[in-house]
């Protein structure tokens, strides 16, 4: 939560900035921690949400695993306090160099999606004289409900290895000396905020476990994936975890043995984070009043490639409501935070905060002309 007290010291700070809140955040991960012990959940976290160090040792101190889509992801979650056996590897497509460098630090699983992935997971590890675990990626056809670009499990999406393949799968698998079929994954797309998709996705997968059965081939990971949504609308209200994980415990038929799997990224940090900036000018078009700020699209792309929205606060002005058109300093007319959003009368030197930010924000930042990357200020440091 975002005080006055705290407004007033983010007047000494130079801006922009990631601004978290870690008191949300272990909330957050004790809430989910709770939740999926009772419900008989591994919890591993999506890194690519957000890789900030002081972030990940904090979850890493829960008990979570990892959910990794690079070498490099991989390493910074070691060094964060995560186990490499509590790591699992997805991607569409990894390099025979990160390949080699997750079997030598002892992995849980590769998420593989494809034959090709699985014959070179084979060749490296036979090189290595290593055999490798394998969950496989498979698009089980449904709807997430969510914006195309994160939608993941449709039949034409790069992602994930089709129904129609599984055969195929399995038979060369069996050729394989040094891979080793663990278990099943899916991920179905992010951002999704309608229980029923969850359901739909239970339901298909176990009609997806009497075909395994049929072929007598034993499961042990059923990973579910991640995608569960949080309110943008609400930045202080959390992601429904204890709906979440009691709707797939009851929807899903699990066999003798096996481990249920989740990877949340998102819906873990969200909420946590907010992009703090201040306002360099304000000026009055034909029709918009523009309200630029020192934050662009290179600190929050969100908006401008997803067309995402944010909620976006003026934390220094009690005025009257007026509409804005939120924008950056970005030469780029993508660089846009929010059209007619209402705020109250603002001025240069206003502090704005755009919120919900801690996921998809520090982590996708760039140096886009040239400018510096936000840092990070943490509640407990101001």
């Amino acid at each position: 939560m975002i005080t006055k007290e705290t407004v007033e010291k983010f007047r000494e700070l130079q801006t922009p900035f990631y601004y978290y809140d870690l008191d949300n955040l272990h909330s957050v991960c004790k809430t989910v921690k709770e939740g999926s012990e009772r419900t008989g959940f591994k919890v591993h976290y999506a890194i690519k949400a957000n890789a900030n160090p002081r972030l990940l040792s904090i979850i890493a101190s829960y008990g979570f695993g990892a959910d990794c889509v690079s070498f490099n992801e991989i390493r910074c979650a070691i060094s964060a306090g995560f186990k490499a056996s509590d790591v699992v590897f997805a991607g569409v497509g990894k390099t025979d160099k990160d390949i080699a460098n997750a079997l030598d630090t002892g992995i849980l699983c590769f998420n593989s999606e494809s034959i090709q992935e699985i014959e070179v997971i084979d060749m490296i590890a036979r090189q290595m004289n290593k055999t490798a675990s394998i969950a496989l990626r498979i698009n089980p056809y449904v709807e997430a409900h969510t914006h195309k670009y994160i939608t993941t499990a449709m039949p034409e999406s790069k992602f994930g290895i089709n129904t129609w393949e599984l055969s195929e799968v399995l038979d060369r698998m069996n050729t394989l000396k040094n891979v080793r079929l663990t278990g099943i994954h899916f991920h179905i797309g992010s951002q999704i905020t309608k229980m029923t998709v969850f359901q739909s996705l239970c339901s298909r997968i176990n009609e997806l476990q009497e075909w395994f059965a049929s072929r007598n081939v034993n499961l042990e990971i059923i990973n579910v994936g991640g995608g569960l949504g949080i309110d943008y609308t609400d930045p202080e209200k959390n992601a429904n975890f204890d709906e979440y994980f009691s709707l797939i415990k009851e929807f899903i038929k699990l066999r003798p043995g096996q481990q249920l799997h989740s990877e949340p990224g998102r819906s873990l940090v969200g909420q946590c984070g907010s992009l703090i900036s201040k306002v360099l000018y304000i000026k009055k078009g034909s029709n918009t009043t523009f309200a630029i700020i020192d934050a662009g699209m290179n600190d929050l792309i969100r908006p401008a490639l997803y067309q995402a929205y944010h909620k976006i606060e003026n934390l220094t002005s009690d005025g009257p409501k007026m509409k804005y058109d939120v924008v950056g300093p970005v030469c780029e007319s993508a660089d846009s935070f929010g059209k007619l959003v209402e705020l109250p009368e603002t001025m240069r030197g206003d502090i704005i905060a755009i919120r919900s930010a801690g996921a998809y924000g520090e982590a996708m930042a760039s140096r886009y002309n040239m400018r510096d990357l936000p840092r990070a200020v943490f509640s407990d440091e101001i």
